[in-house]
């Protein structure tokens, strides 16, 4: 089984890899048997804005990113998306990346990790909703890092060990409904 970790910040300079990257290196470290993990940087895919005109030289590798988008994570079987809080919700970028899925994660579980001053918990109450229109179930359990105690200087990636008890539950609850959801689709 594959499990996305969507590291869903575009913006030069964000939290989001560092913290991409913990939540991969602890799941790992798991061993759970039969589990991947993969780290996607929403930076590597430019998206244009859905809907909106994109000029003609740009057409075709507009195209190839939401194609290479869409592929990857179709290619997965639950996620983890790893969300910033950006004035009270999700960040534009990967609101924006989520308007163009559908088939390619209906049936699917979803975890949520954030951070911000609050953790990233009003970008978690996005999400849900987000998540609920694609048919993707979110797990209860979340893991969220405070700025000002789980960052040095609000930018220095350094976790306090408690969080590592949430993210346990929460990849015990991912994968179970990972795999529950398998026997649907």
């Amino acid at each position: 089984m594959k499990i996305g970790i969507i590291s869903g910040s575009v913006r030069e300079g964000n939290n989001a890899a560092a913290v991409s990257q913990w939540v991969n290196d602890f799941a790992v470290k798991r061993n759970d048997e039969g589990i991947e993990y993969e780290v996607v940087l929403l930076s590597d895919y430019a998206l244009p804005l859905l809907g909106a005109a994109v000029p003609a030289e740009y057409q075709e590798t507009a195209q190839a990113a939401v194609k290479a988008w869409s592929e990857k994570m179709a290619s997965f079987d639950g996620y983890i998306f790893v969300t910033p809080e950006y004035n009270h919700s999700v960040g534009g970028a990967l609101k924006n990346a989520m308007d163009y899925l559908k088939p390619e994660v209906a049936n699917k579980a979803a975890a949520l990790v954030g951070y911000g001053s609050l953790g990233g918990a009003r970008a978690h109450e996005n999400m849900r909703s987000i998540l609920g229109e694609l048919s993707v179930a979110s797990v209860h359990t979340t893991v969220n890092f405070s700025l000002m105690s789980d960052f040095e200087n609000m930018s220095v990636f350094k976790p306090n060990a408690y969080n590592e008890v949430n993210a346990n539950g929460m990849l015990d609850d991912l994968l179970l409904w990972s795999k529950a959801f398998q026997t649907i689709r």
